[in-house]
């Protein structure tokens, strides 16, 4: 079968490379997104380990329309029996792209009209819209007049992992998180720290990464289950499997904060994710950050001084620089930011810098090499490199 994944943007061959070693085959780039083909195995596979996956879509109809009324009749053409019955519930969700069709809400109500009404046609009875948890989820993408219809075989986004017990303010997205990690080349041989972990989200996928745990492993539902096509049988043998290659974890992956209530979150949900025994938290300001050897690799997510507002951001990322410098020689350090201007206070020469986004706000995600006599250098001699 033809699926499409879709991830975030930056993340696109990594996702890629994930789905190879899963199976998938006529791997494809896409703009945000990468399609492949494969079996329901490799569906189910995909849905349940994919880190940097947001949602996984089983294309089933494409078609051309530039009026309401020729995408209503093409949408209720479909037989939609093979997919789903009057005792289930559904959700549309659409996204358009062109000069035909500029409303996706309208879209997916459009949608919505035609598959329920060749229902109570046929059958004098409907199906129930529910756009909370349905059985049958819908995806619907136009490209000017080009429309493919999809099921969402995830339900749920698949950044939702089910360890989130409590946030703190601006969390991470899951998927961007793993992503980060997976670029950075990590090879689990050394230890992972996270100076400003907040609720806990990049160690926890590296602690996830680290056991090679799968990424949904604690999410109890996905929306293949309720297709009329489910395999229970083979579902339950691709969850064996994928447990059977849980390892342990041999170096030490700890997260960091100032705050104590970012302490006490980041516990409750690494203790969800099943990862207590592989991740320790403990508080400390950055100003007293220790490295846990004498080779790791830390990440961070500092504030921006966008949604979180910090008082001379400048002079934290500066004292961060100072930091990387004299406690952790021999490390490697990744940070992202969407402040262009305090990352250059860091004052450091950074040998790697890729493009993420995080939420809407524009990122560089860079590396820093902390060789023993790292030289102070500005951030303007690599401009060029941008």
């Amino acid at each position: 079968m033809k699926l499409l994944s879709k991830t975030v943007t930056g993340l696109e061959e990594i996702l890629a490379k994930e789905i190879e070693d899963l199976g998938g085959q006529n791997i494809q780039l896409l703009k945000r997104a990468v399609s492949f083909e494969g079996d329901l195995k490799t569906l189910y596979r995909t849905n349940l380990e994919l880190r940097t996956s947001i949602r996984i879509l089983k294309p089933i109809y494409s078609f051309q329309a530039r009026n309401e009324n020729e995408f209503y009749d093409r949408i209720k053409e479909l037989d939609w029996y093979q997919y789903m019955s009057n005792s289930d519930t559904l959700a549309v969700d659409a996204t358009t792209f062109g000069e035909y069709f500029t409303h996706s809400k309208y879209i997916s109500l459009k949608a919505k009209d035609a598959i329920v009404d060749q229902f109570r046609d046929n059958t004098g009875r409907r199906p129930n819209v529910n756009v909370i948890s349905p059985t049958i989820r819908i995806s619907i993408h136009i490209q000017i007049d080009e429309v493919i219809v999809s099921l969402d075989s995830s339900g749920d986004p698949l950044f939702k992992r089910g360890y989130r017990v409590e946030r703190m303010g601006a969390p991470m997205n899951e998927v961007l998180a793993a992503g980060m990690i997976l670029l950075s080349g990590w090879d689990k041989k050394s230890d992972f720290m996270d100076g400003m972990c907040g609720s806990g989200t990049l160690p926890i996928e590296a602690g996830l990464i680290a056991r090679n745990m799968p990424s949904q492993w604690n999410r109890t539902s996905f929306g293949f289950q309720t297709w009329k096509d489910f395999d229970d049988k083979l579902w339950q043998e691709v969850r064996t499997e994928a447990q059977d290659k849980i390892i342990p974890f041999e170096h030490t992956i700890s997260g960091r904060d100032r705050d104590f209530k970012a302490i006490s979150v980041a516990r409750v949900n690494i203790m969800k994710a099943g990862l207590d025994d592989t991740i320790e938290v403990k508080r400390t300001t950055f100003e007293k950050l220790e490295a846990t050897s004498e080779k790791g690799i830390m990440i961070l997510n500092p504030p921006y001084n966008e949604r979180l507002a910090i008082k001379n951001i400048n002079e934290l990322y500066k004292m961060m620089g100072d930091q990387f410098k004299q406690q952790f020689k021999g490390w490697e350090v990744w940070v992202i930011s969407s402040n262009m201007r305090a990352l250059k206070s860091i004052g450091l020469r950074p040998s790697k810098k890729i493009h993420l986004m995080n939420g809407p706000l524009d990122c560089k995600y860079v590396k820093f090499e902390m060789y023993d006599g790292t030289r102070r250098t500005t951030f303007k001699e690599v401009k060029s490199e941008s």
